[in-house]
Parts: structure tokens; sequence; C-alpha cells
């Protein structure tokens, strides 16, 4: 008998043992027409509320169903503006009941092209009533479709660079130059398209996702299925009812993959990226005339598009998985002051569509009230390899970079207005800058803390599905930030963090420091890929590698702060700068770096700017002020939106400044050893006083005790 038993035991654990084979993957894919069958419709995507009566393109939902004998999961991409939770919610639930997916493993997004019927109600348009239970049938029908057409497949990704076709399009203005909010109030420190007038400007509030990446289903016998490509672009501008160039580019794509296999019924699929801050213009290289055609501008993106997918490897056998997570979430509603003043505007409008921003502005702050607080669904999905994460929202570039950045997988796609549709999610630092991304309303309600909120839930969520720990973003080294690492900095500050509040010391010595408000992150810092660098295009002055951009941060009335105690008499300081403001706009053009007690400017103080108008015929000049003395001017011109380099070099009584590595110093001045080395505070991008802080782009701080040799322009004093 216990032989029996021995014997027994042993097969189940040898059988425990044997690894269990792979579920073979599946794949379908189905395109359903949704264009409306009753027209005139209310259309999404204006201020005030529309309607068309004639359809230029068809209006689609695109769905792909996959299944790896454990788990099913589908996704919907809509040609609509914004798709509401509760729709959505209802769509899902009808499709469980039809398929075998569970309505959390569905994935539902909008395109959103301005030019579709209106399913969401937001600022002046209503859902039209007679569309929105006729999208809801098509959703179900597109994912019920999808589901039957399932065969064996393989999963792979692509992805290549698309920058010359999606820009920045919300520039932070000048602080002399605000604009008004929809209250009358001079708030609006950045806006969207306000680089239209160069002059009013200093810069983009943030850095753009170039990334067109690609997702391609094929049957294990080479015959394509679909491919869901993913742009951050948010919409190019048409003529309603049309599919904006999403639906040229996923027609486009079909067209091409279908002359290459005939036969085929490919389904392309064109999903939104990160877009609450880009669009197609780049206002730096602009010229005022320039239109290119939404043909010309799809047919230039399907080009890379074709380079993508014929560049991507397949996996079979992927692992299937899906999470999601639903987080309650308030509003920020109005004070009674200004609902009050609010609800006297609704109460005398002439009608319950608003006629202009205001009345617009006004119904959004009694229904903000009324609402309170909603429910927002984040998901993430895992296809082998390759991960998906989304976001109901109108979402920054910055942020999805953030997601891209700590995904435990490198290939990852973030889709955003996906599971609902609640609104802009400004990272915290913008709401200070306002603008109408910010401007409390059904289409930028949600708190303040919302976009770090969705960030951290969708990366645990990332972190779920592909059973990996996230990953730490951290620049690269190249020969330049090397150069500096050689040198021993006491700190040096290389500005690539995402968030405040830690300005982080990459010395290794923690001397961290604080950034205060007004400062927006992870914009393009110098480097000789950047095409407004003035440093050679050499190896020697990249300050990332293996292709990662090196960041940096924007001053918008902010500063950083940092305490170094140690530094003496013999010191140097070496920073790159990229200047904001015309250099005749203000007295004093900016401040970069400033030593001093905080809130005054003493004897012992230590400052280094750009003159202004008060240095009369030497605007836009290097200038440093020690103590309350009259500041002494460098002998070159800085343009405008250009990267520099600066060197400050203090050895007891000589002070020399040092611009762009010219042996000749801008500034060559005698000065007594000062006192000052026990005001240990030091600002970057701004006075300690806080007057006229510096507006512009700054990187690659580093202070060094002594005055490393190696630092020295070549041919300078000390160098040879």
């Amino acid at each position: 008998m216990k032989t029996v038993q021995f014997i027994i035991c042993w097969i189940i654990c040898t059988l425990a043992w044997i690894p269990s084979a792979e579920a073979e993957l599946r794949a379908g894919a189905a395109i359903v027409d949704i264009t409306p069958q009753q027209l005139p419709v209310l259309v999404n995507g204006g201020m005030l509320s529309r309607s068309a009566s004639e359809i230029k393109t068809h209006v689609n939902a695109r769905a792909v169903v996959v299944d790896d004998g454990k788990e099913r999961l589908g996704i919907v991409v809509v040609d609509s503006c914004m798709l509401p939770k509760f729709l959505l919610d209802e769509a899902k639930k009808l499709a469980a009941k039809k398929t075998n997916m569970k309505a959390d493993r569905i994935l539902i997004s909008a395109t959103h092209t301005h030019t579709a019927p209106s399913s969401f109600g937001c600022l002046g348009t209503e859902p039209d009533p007679a569309y929105v239970p006729f999208l809801r049938q098509r959703l179900v029908a597109a994912l019920v479709e999808a589901e039957k057409k399932l065969q064996p497949a393989r999963v792979g990704w692509g992805v290549a660079k698309a920058d010359q076709f999606t820009a920045l399009r919300r520039w932070v203005r000048r602080p002399d130059r605000l604009a008004d909010d929809p209250f009358g109030n001079p708030t609006v420190r950045a806006n969207m398209h306000a680089a239209t007038q160069p002059d009013d400007v200093t810069g983009q509030s943030g850095p753009e996702d170039p990334d067109l990446s690609m997702i391609v289903f094929q049957a294990t016998n080479g015959t394509p299925i679909a491919a869901l490509a993913n742009f951050s672009m948010h919409y190019f501008s048409d003529k309603a009812i049309s599919a904006d160039y999403f639906g040229l580019f996923c027609d486009g794509l079909q067209q091409y993959v279908k002359q290459r296999h005939p036969g085929s019924e490919m389904v392309g699929i064109m999903s939104h990226g990160c877009s609450g801050d880009v669009w197609r213009r780049d206002y730096m290289t602009w010229k005022s005339g320039e239109s290119p055609t939404i043909e010309g501008y799809t047919q230039g993106l399907l080009a890379i598009a074709k380079t993508v997918y014929e560049s991507v490897e397949f996996q079979e056998d992927a692992t299937l998985a899906m999470a999601e997570s639903r987080i309650p979430m308030k509003y920020r509603v109005p004070n009674r002051q200004l609902l009050d003043w609010s609800q006297r505007i609704v109460d005398a409008m002439e009608s319950d569509a608003p006629k202009d921003r205001l009345e617009v502005y006004a119904r959004e702050q009694v229904l903000l009230d009324q609402m309170q607080s909603t429910e927002i669904v984040v998901q993430a999905i895992r296809l082998g390899d390759i991960a998906i994460a989304s976001t109901p929202n109108e979402t920054y570039a910055l942020t999805g970079l953030k997601l891209k950045a700590q995904s435990p997988f490198p290939k990852t796609m973030v889709i955003e207005l996906a599971n609902g549709a609640d609104g802009y999610i400004p990272p915290p630092e913008q709401h200070l800058l306002g603008g109408y991304n910010t401007w409390a309303a059904r289409s930028a309600g949600l708190e303040v803390t919302a976009e770090p909120r969705i960030v951290a839930t969708a990366v645990n969520l990332l972190e779920t599905v592909t059973e990996k720990p996230r990953r730490q973003p951290r620049e690269t080294t190249g020969k330049a930030a090397n150069r500096l690492l050689a040198a021993n900095p006491v700190a040096y500050y290389r500005f690539a963090e995402t968030e405040a509040p830690v300005l982080v010391d990459q010395s290794g010595n923690h001397h961290d420091g604080v950034y205060e408000p007004g400062v927006c992150f992870y914009l393009p810092g110098p480097d000789a890929r950047q095409p407004d660098a003035r440093q050679p295009d050499t190896p020697e002055h990249q300050y990332t590698i293996d292709g990662n951009v090196n960041r940096c941060v924007h001053f918008a009335g902010g500063r950083a702060r940092t305490r170094l105690a140690s530094l003496t008499d013999s010191y140097c300081i070496s920073m790159a700068f990229w200047n904001g403001m015309p250099n005749d706009a203000r007295a004093t053009t900016g401040w970069l770096l400033s030593n001093d007690h905080p809130h005054a400017i003493s004897q012992n103080g230590e400052h280094l700017g750009i003159s202004g108008t008060s240095s009369k015929a030497k605007p836009g000049r290097l200038m440093l002020q020690q103590g309350i003395s009259a500041p002494v001017l460098g002998k070159t011109e800085i343009p405008r939106w250009k990267w520099n380099h600066v060197l400050l070099v203090k050895e007891g009584k000589r002070l020399r400044v040092y611009l762009n590595e010219n042996p000749e110093p801008e500034i060559d001045v005698a000065v007594e050893p000062s006192s000052n080395r026990n005001v240990s505070t030091y600002f970057i991008g701004g006075r300690s006083d806080n007057q006229s802080n510096f507006e512009g782009r700054i990187d690659e701080v580093a202070f060094f005790q002594g005055v490393p040799t190696s630092l020295l322009p070549p041919g300078g004093p000390r160098s040879k």
C-alpha cells in the first residue's frame, strides 16, 4: 500500500514540474460604421453648440479582440471627440452579454476628432439625443464582429520618431503680457497658440512625445489582421462630419497593407496619444501663411507609419493580462461668491444654449457645483512584452512620457480619452499658469492632484499586468556630463525631474534642492541633436547618449534653490541657459544665478543675470552684480531662444565669466575676498529678492570647490 501511495505521489509531483504548453494566441478585428443616420446632428469640439447636415467622411468604430486561452480582451477606438463613462459602461455590459469578454476587459477610447457627432455634454454642446443610443449599439456590434473573426495569431511592436508632425501648442506668456480668464481676471500665464505672437511668449510649457508606435496583429500564416497605431497630435481640423486625420490615416494604412497582401481584411486603427497640450504646428519654426492640407499631413505621417509597419518583429504565444482601477475624484467646484455670480448669469440666459464664452463658463460652474465628484477608470494591458496604459482624459505629453519612462516594459503605448471623458488633467505645476486647459469646467474640472494620482494608479496597474517592478527614470550620461562629473562637483543638477519639489543632486553628495512654484518640467535641453543648440555637433558636447533626449526645466516665474555651505572664495559654476525673453522687454531681462540671503540684496551677495533696457545701449549681455554695487556687463549680445553655456570662475580677488567656451572672458573683474561664504543659499533661475526672475530654460548646473582646469576654455587663463 505504501509503495502504491509513493508511486502516485511521484507521478503527481512529476506532472507538476512538466511545463504546461502555452495557449495559442488568437486575434480578430472589425470595422463598424457609426455615421449618424439622422441629420442634422450635434457636433462636439467647439466652445459653442453647432450641428452638421452633411457627411464628409464616414466615422467608424474599429475593434480588435485578443485571446490567449486564459484571458480575452477587447480594444475599440471610436471616431468621436469624447465618450462619456456612463455610455461606455453600458456598452461594455451589453457586450459582455453577447461575447465571452468581461466588461472590465474592454477598453474603448475616442480619437478626439472635433468633427464627429456629439455623445458628450461639454462646454456649449450637449449630447445628441438621437445619436447616443445608436452609438451604444454600434460599439457593441464592433466587439461582437471582432470576436467572430478570432484566428491563430502573433503580435509585434514597432516605433519611430515623427517629431515633424507634432509640437507644443501651449506656450508660457511673458509676465508682463498676461491674458484674461473667462471671469475677467488676468491669470493666464500659459495658453494655447499664444506663440502666434512670438513677442508675447517665453517658450513652450512642456515637452512633446514624437513617438509613432504600432502594435500589429498577424495571422500565423502571415496574413495581416490589425494594426493599432498611437500618436500624440491633438487633431488636424476638418469639415463636419469627418473622422479627421485619424480616419484618413487608418484608410491609408489599410490600403498600403492590402496592396502588399491582396485579399486581406486588415483593420487599421489610430488611437489618440497624450495630446492635451500638443498640435501639428511648431511655432518655433512656423511662418505666417503656412497651411498644410489634411491630406498632405496624413500622407507624411503615413510614410513613417509604413516604415514602422515593416520593422515589426512578431512573437507567438504572448501572455495576455488586463487590470482596471476605478478612482473616486472630486471636481474643482466654485466658491460661494463665484457660484452666486455664475448663477445670476445662467438665470439671465435667453436659452439653454450659451451664446458666448462668459455664459459657457458661468453654466459650467453651476454644473460642477451640482456634480461635486465622479469616478474615473484607469486600465493597463499586457500583450506579451508590450504594455498599454490608458487615461480617461486629455492628457499632456509630459504625462505620457512619465508613464512610458516608469513602465516595466520599454514597449509601452499610452492611450488617452479611454473609458471616459474626464477633461484635461494638467500636471499640478501647470494649474498655476492657468489657461484654457486649466479653467474649471466639465472639460477640465478634476482636482489639481488628478494627474499624479492617475499616473500613480496606471503605473501600479502596469506592474500588476507585467508582474515586474517599474523602471526608475534616469538620464544617461554623455561625454559632456561625464566631463563635469570627472571634475568632482560639490553639486550637479541635471534638471531632468518630471515634477516638483525635489531638485536632485547627481554628484553623489546629496545636496538636493527644491523647486518653487512657477517651473515647467522635462523640456529638451542643450544637446547637439537639438536644432537650436549653439554647441558644436560633436559627442563632446552631448549630455546624453543612446538617443536619449537631454531634459531641462523652463522657468516661468519660479526659481530653484539649494544650500551649499562648503564653497569658499575659490570656486566655479557651470551652467547652460536658453533665454526666452526679448532683450528689450524689461529693465533686467532675467537673473540666472544668485548667492545671497533670501528676500533681499545684501552687501555680500553675488548675482549673475542678463541685462535689459536699463543698460541702455547694451541689453542682452551677461551681467554680474556684487553686493549692492552697479552691475558689470559682458561684451556679447545673447540671442533669444538659443542655448548658451556660461562658466563663472572665482579665485580670491579675481572673478571671470566665460560665455560659450570663448577663451576671452565676457567679464573679468578684480574683487576683494568676500565674507559671504556663510551665505549658503543659492538661487537658480532668479535673484534672492525674487525680482526679475529668469524666463527660459536652464540645465546642467554644476558647482565646484576650487577651479578644475579641465573646465576652463582652451586658451584661456590657467587652461594652458
